[in-house]
């Protein structure tokens, strides 16, 4: 069978069926040696055992299958190496042979892998007796282990002596122990072999063709944990404290990871090296650690272990409040961020994602462990700002993904935004960004706002505000706004002046400088914004008056105090400058919510002026009959409302309130106008307004066009139409006769009802006529 396995080892390579083929026979062997060897144990024949176990092992020798097969056929052979152990320990128990015998015995097998696997079964053995110090057995075996210096089947035969030995070291408490010293011992055994085991990973890449360069890393990729182990081990010896850690190990570890000079293993072991020491001793060897990143190959994926890092020290930090100050005692921030400078310095041609990545993770780590340093945070951002200088806009998505992940965490950290306004380089980060993405970030910041009901209440951080969010308010540099789906851009615009309603202070002087800032800015973000943003500063600027009805007193210069007549020039201003988009509707609105304001200031002057503003829209720049129609009907509900006017003033704006009334284009919408402009004459809580002739009046004129209406109807249709006018009149009539109007008698009211029954009984006739 051995001269079998023997012929199967020289095979030329073959494919995947090869393989199996190999790998079954190599169990074959396996399992047949081992019957062979079972029935020496027992019939307690020794000199066979030690024969079929070393014909068994030979079967391992094989350069034919892949790591994963040959892991396969070395658990076979382990779970029967592990009956050898034992029937050797019986046998040196009942002093059938010396454990010293037997150690030189073994090393007389013909081939050397054998020899070496049985060497580390009897060692194993032999420090279990006790007959000889931990220290020198494991020393022995860790050298004799050079022997085999073929990478797959050296990792696995110093991995069978790692798996023997862990629980025999001579560690602090163990059962082998020795003198003060022997803790020095059972570190140097592991780190030994974990240098060679390191030393033999990384020299399979360098064996084979190059074609097969990427096979032959996914395979070592397969074969890191036999190494990664050793560092497991020692992160569990007891001995190794704090002193040592730092002195002896984390130096031999790093100095291995640097000198390999193989990306796949310093990637892997500096990812172990932090994972499996705690985070005390990451956090007290710091310098030394990040000292190993600037010398790594430039092909690993420094960003990833850094960041790695720094979350776990700051999860550290977080779950154990009361080490904080060890952060600030070893300088935690500084070193981490002249680790990076010094990274990113080293290599020059990193992409900027991994630097940008880099400054994201150590900004989560300082606002995780130092949230009250808002100079560190500010220097973060510095320093992302000195990376990205020279460059033009980021058009590398993942780089514009990475900056927007560091601008939107002092937002998540602190909920508020005018803590980022603090930050100096903060809007210097954001001039890297495309116009696409300076939009969503400001997106981002007014959802912080909102969502975190941040008041901001002076002029100047609303300055640096709108400066940050810029990407709404106005049309940046070669920006394509046409482009820009229109939902989009209202859902964008929309949360510009729901934003605007969340500024406020209760001092009025500032509040007006608020105001001011807001104008200022939004009469430059061009046509297509005004109508969503002035009827949020218009508002805003209304709640301002209403806070300070009845204060008054000139407003000549610049530096006036905050009085009504101040903010209704302003709100002139900003209404006016819609006309321009157009939008004569809306501007109207706002022209007549001011006069109402004004009238509750008792200005009258200032609401005239802009009830002549409306009418002037009205004639001029409204020619929709809807719009007109809306338009009047908003005038005349509002005018109904002032009570401010005197008589010629009132007089003139309800004449040509009714003037427009009667000249709207269909005569229903007439009608209706006209009938509505008699409550302009009688209003129950105002004195003085209550003139009935006038109401009459307003009613049968609205009877005459109804009648026209009706006449207009019967010559074009054929039919005298609905009553549905005369009906709503006749509602008028009745309610001012509630009201007590003297001239709206029973007589007129018991004529109109007369008039609508006529009506009704023609337009039966009509329809039975026209059925027939």
């Amino acid at each position: 069978m051995a001269a079998a396995s023997a012929a199967v080892r020289m095979l030329p390579d073959g494919g995947a069926d090869d393989e199996e083929r190999w790998l079954a026979e190599g169990i074959a062997g396996v399992q047949q040696n081992a019957f062979y060897m079972h029935r020496a144990l027992d019939s307690n024949n020794l000199k066979d055992a030690l024969k079929y176990s070393a014909q068994m092992l030979s079967e391992l020798r094989t350069s034919r299958l892949s790591p994963h097969k040959y892991y396969e056929l070395y658990m076979r052979a382990f779970d029967e190496m592990r009956k050898l152990e034992m029937f050797f320990r019986e046998e040196t128990r009942r002093g059938s042979c010396s454990v010293v015998d037997l150690y030189e015995l073994v090393q007389h097998a013909g081939n050397v892998l054998p020899r070496l696997y049985l060497l580390c079964t009897v060692g194993s053995v032999y420090i279990k007796s006790k007959e000889a110090p931990a220290k020198d057995v494991l020393k022995d075996l860790v050298e004799m282990c050079r022997g085999i210096q073929h990478p797959l089947r050296g990792l696995f035969l110093r991995s069978y002596l790692s798996q023997i030995s862990r629980d025999k070291l001579p560690d602090i408490g163990s059962e082998y122990e020795g003198d003060a010293e022997s803790i020095n011992d059972a570190v140097e055994f592991v780190l030994q072999n974990f240098i060679e085991m390191n030393k033999l990973w990384v020299r399979m890449q360098h064996q084979g063709p190059v074609r097969e360069k990427e096979k032959r890393g996914k395979e070592r990729n397969e074969l890191r944990d036999l190494v990664g182990k050793n560092l497991h081990v020692l992160s569990q010896i007891e001995g190794v404290d704090l002193d040592m850690y730092k002195e002896t190990v984390l130096p031999r570890i790093l100095e291995q990871v640097v000198n390999c000079k193989d990306d796949l293993a310093q990637f892997y072991l500096m990812d172990c090296i932090i994972q499996v020491f705690p985070d005390e001793y990451h956090l007290q060897t710091l310098e030394t650690l990040l000292s190993a990143f600037p010398q790594l190959q430039p092909s690993v994926d420094i960003k990833t272990v850094l960041s790695q890092l720094m979350d776990r020290l700051s999860n550290y930090a977080a779950s154990s409040p009361e080490v904080l100050p060890e952060f600030l005692q070893v300088e935690a921030f500084a070193k981490f961020s002249n680790a990076i400078g010094k990274v990113i310095e080293a290599q020059p041609d990193m992409p900027v994602v991994g630097a940008v990545t880099l400054y994201v993770s150590l900004l989560t780590f300082t606002l995780r462990v130092h949230p009250d340093r808002l100079d560190y945070v500010d220097q973060v951002l510095g320093a992302c700002v000195k990376k990205l200088s020279g460059k033009a806009k980021l058009e590398d998505s993942r780089a514009t993904k990475q900056i927007i992940a560091l601008l939107s965490a002092p937002l998540e950290k602190y909920s508020n935004i005018v803590t980022a306004l603090e930050l100096s380089n903060y809007p210097r980060v954001m001039d890297y960004l495309d116009n696409a993405t300076t939009k969503v970030m400001a997106v981002v910041i007014i959802q912080s706002i909102m969502k975190n009901t941040t008041c901001i209440s002076t002029s100047d951080k609303i300055e640096a505000l709108f400066d940050l969010i810029k990407g709404l308010i106005k049309d940046m540099d070669g920006a394509q706004d046409d482009e820009l789906d229109e939902e989009d851009f209202k859902e964008e615009q929309n949360s510009v002046a729901r934003l605007i309603h969340m500024l406020h202070n209760d001092d009025h002087e500032e509040m007006l400088k608020i105001l001011c800032t807001v104008q200022k800015h939004i009469l430059l973000g061009g046509p297509k914004r005004l109508t969503f943003t002035v009827p949020s500063l218009v508002f805003s600027a209304l709640k301002l008056v209403r806070r300070l009805q009845g204060q008054d007193g000139d407003v000549t210069g610049e530096d006036v105090p905050a009085t009504p007549k101040k903010i209704f020039q302003i709100l002139h201003q900003t209404i006016e400058a819609l006309s321009c988009v157009p939008s004569p509707e809306l501007a109207l609105r706002l022209y007549l919510q001011c006069a109402e304001a004004a009238n509750d200031c008792d200005l009258e002057p200032v609401a005239y002026e802009f009830f002549t503003q409306a009418f002037i829209l009205y004639e001029e720049e409204i020619a929709d009959s809807k719009a007109q129609i809306t338009a009047i009907h908003l005038i005349i509900g509002t005018l109904q409302r002032m009570n401010i006017f005197g008589v010629e003033n009132r007089d003139t704006l309800t004449h040509k309130t009714t003037g427009y009334s009667a000249k709207l284009l269909k005569k229903p919408d007439q009608c209706r106008a006209v009938y509505a402009c008699s409550h302009l004459f009688w209003t129950d809580d105002q004195d003085g307004i209550m003139d009935g002739e006038r109401v009459l009046l307003c009613l049968k004129r609205a009877l005459r066009i109804a009648n026209a209406a009706q006449q207009m109807a019967n010559a074009t249709r054929g039919s005298s139409g609905s009553v549905t006018l005369f009906i709503e009149i006749l509602n008028k009539y009745l309610y001012f006769f509630e009201k007590g109007i003297p001239q709206i008698t029973n007589t007129v009211i018991q004529d109109l009802i007369e008039l609508i029954r006529t009506e009704q009984q023609s337009e039966k006739y009509e329809q039975i006529k026209t059925s027939s």
